[in-house]
């Protein structure tokens, strides 16, 4: 069983690898049209967050980390219209810009869904290649 969730972990390790340089160059390879690459980008993110919670709690049943990150998500998309100092500070500053973002746009929910069925369907599988039954 440990060696098996060894194997998930590093299953998961390589996926965030492939995925922040991915994401990166998608959200940022000047191609047009611009919203698609923020589409991509917001797809990658979602997958990002789903790698990243289940490398820390492998445990978890990959559909309820993909339901919780979607839900943390949104709630941070709708975080934005909260402007108060100390956000607007966490903002100024690049990762508070990458986690925390800087407007709300309702366009990013469509890619914040897709992205979680996609990290769902990823985790899943990883899960059933590396895991015990």
């Amino acid at each position: 069983m440990h060696h098996l969730a060894i194997k998930y972990r590093i299953a998961l390790a390589i996926g965030i690898i492939i995925i922040v340089p991915l994401g990166y160059a998608v959200r940022f390879s000047g191609a047009e049209p611009e919203w698609l690459n923020d589409s991509f980008g917001s797809i990658a993110y979602e997958i990002f967050w789903i790698l990243l919670v289940a490398l820390l709690f492998p445990q978890a049943a990959p559909v309820w980390t993909a339901i919780g990150v979607c839900f943390a998500t949104c709630a941070l998309e709708f975080l934005q219209l909260w402007q108060p100092p100390f956000l607007q500070a966490m903002r100024a500053t690049l990762p508070g810009r990458l986690v925390l973002g800087n407007s709300f746009t309702w366009s990013d929910f469509p890619s914040y869904f897709l992205g979680s069925f996609v990290g769902w369907v990823l985790l899943r599988s990883l899960h059933q290649r590396t895991m015990p039954r």
